[in-house]
């Protein structure tokens, strides 16, 4: 995406990172793609160094041609089927239409419910100050999102 405007010489800096799509998630590396000189222009904003392992990582997730789209299609049945069910259970949620992440209204104060859940062994994101009553819940695999759907029923019955 956008790669082939940097490859016609735009003034275009793409940000890539090798995320879950990936299998990547903990390991953070990621790249950036644009002309040498808009390159040279960030770079006093970091080394652009990473771990050699993240490197490998990266460079033998890239050379899985069918990996990403593979991902991305089974990311987006697990979201749609989670977001089915808070539906049907009327709870709110705030959703990008591509994203591997929600919103959740959560009735109280985010930090309380990540706790409630932690002791579920549910584990959730964080809450930001514009709203305090929703937690940033990721989408993870089906047998993740099962465990947040009994543990959410638990705590919020």
């Amino acid at each position: 995406m956008g790669s082939y405007l940097v490859a016609q010489d735009k003034e275009l800096v793409v940000l890539r990172t090798f995320s879950k799509a990936y299998g990547m998630a903990g390991i953070r590396a990621g790249m950036a793609l644009a002309r040498p000189d808009l390159l040279q222009k960030l770079a006093p904003l970091g080394s652009g160094r990473i771990p050699l392992t993240a490197a490998a990582a990266s460079i033998a997730s890239m050379k899985l041609s069918g990996l990403i789209p593979e991902r991305r299609k089974i990311n987006a049945e697990i979201r749609e089927s989670t977001l089915n069910f808070l539906e049907q259970k009327r709870f709110t949620c705030l959703a990008g239409s591509q994203t591997n992440f929600f919103m959740l209204d959560v009735k109280r104060p985010g930090k309380d419910f990540a706790a409630v859940m932690a002791k579920e062994k549910v584990y959730v994101g964080r809450t930001w100050p514009a709203y305090p009553t929703y937690s940033r819940i990721t989408v993870g695999t089906k047998q993740d999102m099962e465990a947040f759907k009994v543990a959410l029923m638990k705590v919020m019955a």
